[in-house]
């Protein structure tokens, strides 16, 4: 009688949420077919299949309280999501009308001179040090020629690469890495030239510059001119 009993309660009530729930993951196609006699007949067996029953209608019951829930939520994402406008910000700085600008300082007839402490030092009558003239030794006077586009970028005697644009000579016996000072007195113009190759090999000549110390010294025009020479010095 028992058993019977809860056949007819149970059953029934587990058809209906197959029915219900048909697209759920829960498994209950095997209680369609059922059959009322397969249960067990005895106490004992039934008191084992009571838990089983209970289980069951547990899991019922949370899916939908979940499902409940989850609708609760969307619900308050879509109020949350609504856009609030935001306060119209106060300005920054609002300016004062107590004061204009003008007057807010103090205003003076004439310049204030400041008040200098007696370790104080006027620099405008400080005259900035000058390095003293390097010496040199007079080479004499002699002719200087140059030498440019043609052998510009060739090895010089030194192993250098003649730059025509650089403050470079050659001369027949300085050494190398000499600094040579060459005037032009016709218009007082000087450069100082590194000797870097041998040469010039005419009669005549005492230096070959490059073409823009010739340039510096205003000879270009002419080809040569006769210099002063003043070796400077380390």
């Amino acid at each position: 009688m028992q058993n019977t009993a809860i056949h007819r309660v149970f059953v029934p009530f587990l058809r209906r949420m197959e029915a219900r729930h048909r697209s759920t993951d829960c498994n209950f196609g095997r209680i369609r077919n059922f059959p009322v006699s397969a249960l067990p007949m005895d106490g004992k067996q039934a008191n084992r299949a009571r838990p089983r029953i209970v289980a069951l209608l547990a899991a019922t019951v949370l899916f939908g309280v979940t499902g409940a829930s989850y609708a609760q939520q969307q619900v308050e994402m879509s109020t949350a999501a609504v856009e609030v406008p935001a306060p119209a910000s106060a300005p920054l700085f609002t300016p004062s009308d107590d004061a204009e600008f003008e007057e807010a300082f103090v205003s003076f007839d004439t310049p204030v001179e400041p008040e200098l402490p007696g370790h104080a030092v006027d620099i405008t009558t400080i005259e900035p040090a000058t390095p003293p003239e390097p010496a040199t030794t007079s080479l004499g006077n002699g002719v200087a020629s140059y030498y440019g586009r043609r052998f510009h970028g060739r090895r010089t005697a030194n192993g250098e690469r003649f730059n025509m644009n650089a403050m470079t000579a050659a001369h027949r016996t300085l050494p190398f890495g000499s600094q040579v000072r060459v005037t032009n007195p016709r218009n007082g113009r000087s450069v100082v030239v590194r000797v870097n190759d041998r040469g010039p090999f005419i009669r005549g000549r005492s230096i070959d510059l490059s073409r823009a110390a010739a340039e510096r010294i205003g000879m270009i025009s002419r080809g040569h001119a006769r210099v002063e020479l003043e070796l400077i010095e380390d």
